[in-house]
Parts: C-alpha cells; structure tokens; sequence
C-alpha cells in the first residue's frame, strides 16, 4: 500500500547538490514525513528547511538510516562506497549521485525520461544511480534521435563550469580570477589540474591507459546503458570551462540512415526534458548562462553534414538542476509511484 509520506535522507545536505536536491523536493511538493540531514561535522550544526519541514544538519558519522525510505547520497564516491551498505541494511533505497557505479550490472543507472522502467532492477542492491550532467543531457537529447534512426557514432566534446567540482570549485576560480585581476600571480591550483580563471583545461577526472580521462570512461559507460546500446562507439572530451554553473556540450551524431535537421527538429520538439530553442535567423540558440534555474536539457544549432549522415547539436543544461538534483528526485519520484 502506498504511503501518504515518506522518511527522506540526505547525505551531503550541505554541499551545492545536497541543498539543491532539499530545494527541488520543496519545490516539487515531494511528500515528505522526516526529514533527515548528514554532512560533515564541519557543515553540521546547520538548520535546513524543506517546506514545512526543519532540520538540523547532523554529522555523518551518527548517521542512523532505520525507518527511512529514501536516502540521496551526495557527497561523492568515497562516501558512498562508505554509506551504501549501511543505509540499504536498514531497508532504504539509495539514489547515488556519485559515479562509483557507472558501470555496475547491479546497480541501474536512470534518466526518467529515457528509461524509466529500469528502475525496477534497483532490487538488487536496492541502489540506483543518477548520472552526472553530461551524460544526462546527452541521454536526453540523443534517445529519441535513436528512437527515429539508429545512432550509429557519437562524438562529443563537453564545457563544465567549476561547480561540478562543489564550491571548492567555486572558490578557485573566484580567488584565480581576483589575484590575475589584481596583478598578481596566481597561486598553484588546489583543485583543478591547471589554472582555471581565463583559461579552459581538457581534463576531468585523472587520465586512463590510452588517454581518456576516468570521467570521460564514465560518461561513454553510462550513455551506453541508458540507451541500452552496448556496442554503441561513443568519443568524448570532457572540458572545464571558467563558469560558475550552466554546462554546454557539442555533439556530432551519426545515423543508420540520413536524417535531416528538420525531421530532428520535429521528434525533440516534442521529447520529454527538452526544450528547443533553434532558430539561428533569430540568433536562437542556448548558452549556459540561459539555462540556469531551468529543468529541461536545452537543444539549438541543429544542423546536418552536405555528404554524410551526420548531425551536429548544442546542448545546455544546468548541471545543479537537471544535471544533478532534478533527476535525482525524478527517481525518488518514480520509486513511490510505481515501487515503494
């Protein structure tokens, strides 16, 4: 029997995604019984609210899961390998946002707009994982494009604002940004690889055997299983760029069979989490900084190759909505509905 309410989780209640995820139950009027907040014991202390809700933000370590429903972990993969078992032990069900299990049979990885109906095999270890923003946008964007004609290649090259790295990302790129404005020197990065401020660096996560990064692995692993197409040849070049939010990505699809820019203009006007804004005589496209606050993977510069069959998109989303939090309680949404 289904539930009027349920007891909610959140691990990471502090961080940017942790906030935004209390944020969008608010907003989303998710029907919430308790409330419970863990972050570190430096953020603890911190009284959140969610609705009518209030509550204080508890160290992880005292973290106690008996009763609850559904807990987001959001706080990165050390703290979900730490935290997973111990909250499906107590009977809940976790929605991970970190990418500790990209490319795990067991645990299933979910964009609500594309494959829904794999949240049943959440069962398994009572896990489901909520991909990051890239792959999310481009699960979005490219299912019904499949859907129409076989995607036979995607190549991809993402633009990442400093905030997919938490506010300590944040922080580099304002201190960065003060010190070369001032004459200064800028001090060796902390967090990024390489100077962030006025500069773009082609490198997420550390670099693999061959080349690619660990979050390009990632991406490549996750698009594979939300389309359910294993053998699907995907490139991708995750970029940081010097924003604070809003992602863009360029993607160049081809297909089994030709496909014009007017026939994908039609199917994704029309798709689920997309909003199109192509109108390239009107000077209508998406940038990051348009899609911020907004719930929907935007698409505009559509256009086709003379010769092949090859589209070329632009893609924008807000990485802390969309991209992070929104598909989270997307999840959470579907669990009670059909589930729990």
């Amino acid at each position: 029997m289904q539930k009027s309410a349920y007891s909610i989780a959140v691990v990471g209640a502090t961080g940017l995604v942790g906030r935004e995820i209390i944020n969008t139950l608010e907003q989303r009027l998710f029907p919430i019984a308790e409330l419970r907040l863990y972050a570190s014991l430096q953020s603890a202390g911190e009284t959140l609210t969610c609705g009518a809700l209030t509550a204080l933000v508890e160290p992880l370590d005292a973290a106690r899961f008996g009763g609850v429903d559904i807990v987001f972990l959001a706080a990165g993969e050390q703290v979900s390998a730490a935290w997973l078992a111990r909250a499906t032990e107590s009977g809940a069900v976790v929605i991970d946002l970190s990418q500790l299990f990209a490319a795990d049979p067991d645990v299933p990885v979910i964009v609500p707009e594309v494959n829904a109906a794999d949240i049943a095999d959440y069962v398994a270890r009572s896990a489901i994982a909520s991909p990051d923003a890239p792959a999310i946008a481009l699960a979005v964007a490219l299912k019904p494009l499949h859907e129409l004609v076989r995607v036979l290649r995607v190549v991809a090259t993402t633009f990442e604002p400093v905030s997919s790295l938490g506010r300590v990302g944040i922080e580099e790129l304002q201190r960065q940004t003060i010190e070369l404005m001032s004459g200064q020197s800028t001090e060796e990065p902390a967090i990024f690889p390489r100077r962030i401020a006025f500069n773009v660096i082609p490198q997420a996560g550390e670099f693999l055997a061959g080349g690619q990064s660990s979050y390009e692995q990632q991406t490549m692993q996750v698009l594979r299983r939300v389309l359910d197409a294993p053998d699907l040849p995907i490139s991708v070049t995750r970029v940081h760029v010097p924003l604070f939010f809003g992602s863009a990505i360029a993607v160049n699809v081809e297909t089994e069979a030709r496909l014009t820019a007017a026939q994908a203009r039609e199917v994704l006007l029309v798709a689920p989490g997309v909003l199109l804004r192509d109108d390239t005589v009107a000077g209508e496209y998406p940038t990051p900084a348009d899609v911020i606050e907004q719930d929907a993977t935007s698409i505009g510069r559509i256009r086709e190759d003379e010769a092949l069959n090859v589209l070329d998109l632009w893609l924008a989303i807000d990485n802390l909505r969309k991209g992070s939090a929104v598909n989270a309680v997307q999840i959470a949404e579907l669990l009670i509905r059909d589930y729990l």
